[in-house]
């Protein structure tokens, strides 16, 4: 059995005076990947926010058995966690080239950086014929391949991805999942997933945690939720 590389318990979450995560469990596998699904509302950005130190939280946040409470974003960061939020949160006016190196400003090894950067090309040859362009006057897709690669520039460990394929074309919501398991699969990057396509995540990861007002209400592998007609009636609708 394949050790956990995070682990949340009795996770709360608020923003000011509401809360939203309400003593939320979830893991996730060293290199696995596994999806967090369920209606909108119900508290799956709020989680990726969470472990990414951006909303006040109690209960226990452990990454590779470290607690992560009271740790600033940018200390997380430096563990190796990697987050891409929803809305691709590019540097518009910045070019594709720059906006990948600030991906890699908490790094000094100069060497190890360019290389990483042609690494980031080799999955995304698109955005090397756009590295001197602006990245604001990217496509949808092209820009969520910039957040994606943006994101390797750290080595992560672990990477949140909060809807990627959101707004985009379904060739290139293809491309962008068949790239997310080539670097799982290949370079043991391992993901915590929010996606509103149900069926697309289930394709490709290994976990399932089932979300519904800030709470799991249903753990299992894909094949286990497909097979349960009840939670997928009532919290997926599908």
């Amino acid at each position: 059995m394949a050790a956990m590389l995070l682990e949340t318990a009795g996770l709360c979450a608020f923003y000011g005076a509401t809360q939203v995560l309400f003593g939320l469990d979830l893991k996730v596998a060293e290199g696995g990947v596994t999806t967090l699904l369920g209606a909108n509302g119900a508290g799956k950005t709020t989680t990726l926010r969470a472990v990414s130190g951006m909303v006040h939280t109690t209960g226990d946040i452990r990454f590779r058995g470290q607690s992560l409470a009271g740790r600033a974003t940018e200390d997380i960061v430096r563990l190796g966690i990697a987050h891409v939020p929803q809305g691709r949160g590019t540097f518009v006016s910045q070019t594709v080239e720059e906006n990948l190196e600030i991906g890699a400003m908490s790094r000094r090894d100069r060497a190890g950086i360019s290389a990483d950067i042609e690494r980031a090309y080799g999955y995304f040859p698109r955005l090397k014929e756009r590295r001197k362009q602006q990245a604001g006057t990217l496509s949808g897709g092209e820009q969520q391949m910039l957040a994606l690669a943006r994101a390797l520039m750290l080595r992560p460990k672990l990477m949140l991805l909060d809807e990627p394929s959101f707004g985009l074309a379904p060739l290139i919501v293809g491309d962008l999942f068949a790239i997310l398991r080539t670097l799982n699969r290949a370079e043991n990057v391992s993901m915590l997933l929010v996606e509103q396509n149900a069926s697309l995540a289930l394709k490709l990861v290994d976990y399932v945690h089932v979300i519904s007002k800030g709470q799991v209400v249903y753990s299992a592998r894909p094949e286990e939720l497909w097979a349960n007609d009840e939670i997928k009636s009532s919290y997926l609708g599908i």
